[in-house]
């Protein structure tokens, strides 16, 4: 990054409740720090949002754009699902782009957003991985769930990792869900190095649930693309769910597509403006 302008444009965006600012890092010179990036997704005394995402001209030829995300803590993370919608959105309606097709390139590799006629945005997610060293989660092999020991005994979740690390467990309602407790407990858990979304997935039958999310570096969202895509292929490998699915997240309803193995994930729902601003830095 650049030197950084005295004054910088932002968007503010949301999909399904999970919110962001959204910032051009192509027509503006962007260095935001992490305590930068902490004032403003401060709640009170800045803009407020669960992730800051920067977009970036690529870095690779078969990329359109970079997109880099940062979580309300300062940290820079793998990939966002939600806000993949929103910075499809975000390039479309700032004239960066006219493609409806485009190729994302993140930390966690390249993702496709579309632009669909219905004003949703559908992304190819990218293929899950569930080779414990790549997720990374300390096992000494891959397995569909394992034994993870809390301070109130053992969980039994499916860990897996779509651009960042996921645990998933099922629970039978999500609305007495331990979310406040063992969120946090397994989020910064030993065995994942990097530490780990957490998702609360309650299954309402082969094409339906629920699901609340505990974000690393957040705390719960409203909203998690990527968790909902994680506790959707958790579900399916536990023989739960088929090919398609609708979870339903305290935001609203996402819509999942898996066709298996080796294969990628697509999730389709909402991109919303809210406003724009500037931030005088």
């Amino acid at each position: 990054m650049s030197t950084p302008a005295a004054t910088l444009g932002f968007t503010k965006m949301h999909g399904l409740g999970n919110d962001f600012v959204v910032i051009d890092g192509v027509r503006q010179q962007v260095d935001l720090s992490p305590a930068q990036v902490r004032a403003i997704a401060d709640r009170h005394f800045g803009v407020g949002c669960d992730q800051l995402l920067l977009i970036e001209a690529p870095r690779r030829d078969d990329a359109d754009f970079t997109y880099r995300i940062f979580n309300a803590d300062g940290g820079e993370v793998e990939h966002c699902g939600n806000g993949a919608r929103c910075a499809a959105r975000f390039v479309h309606d700032q004239g960066l782009s006219e493609k409806t097709s485009l190729m994302f390139d993140t930390l966690g590799g390249l993702i496709r957003p579309q632009l669909l006629a219905d004003g949703e945005v559908r992304v190819d997610m990218g293929i899950p991985c569930f080779e414990p060293a790549r997720i990374p989660f300390d096992a000494p092999a891959e397995a569909l769930d394992y034994t993870i020991e809390l301070a109130g005994g053992p969980v039994r979740v499916a860990a897996l990792a779509i651009g960042n690390p996921h645990a998933v467990l099922r629970v039978d309602d999500v609305a007495t869900a331990p979310v406040a407790t063992l969120g946090p407990q397994l989020g910064g858990h030993t065995r994942f190095p990097r530490r780990v979304n957490v998702g609360f997935l309650q299954v309402l039958g082969q094409n339906e649930g629920r699901l609340r999310v505990y974000e690393r570096g957040v705390g719960e969202t409203l909203a998690c693309g990527t968790g909902a895509c994680a506790a959707f292929v958790a579900g399916y490998r536990w023989g739960m769910f088929g090919p398609t699915a609708t979870l339903h997240l305290a935001g609203g309803a996402l819509r999942l597509a898996w066709a298996g193995p080796d294969t990628p994930v697509f999730l389709t729902g909402p991109a919303v403006t809210v406003f724009e601003g500037t931030l005088r830095q």
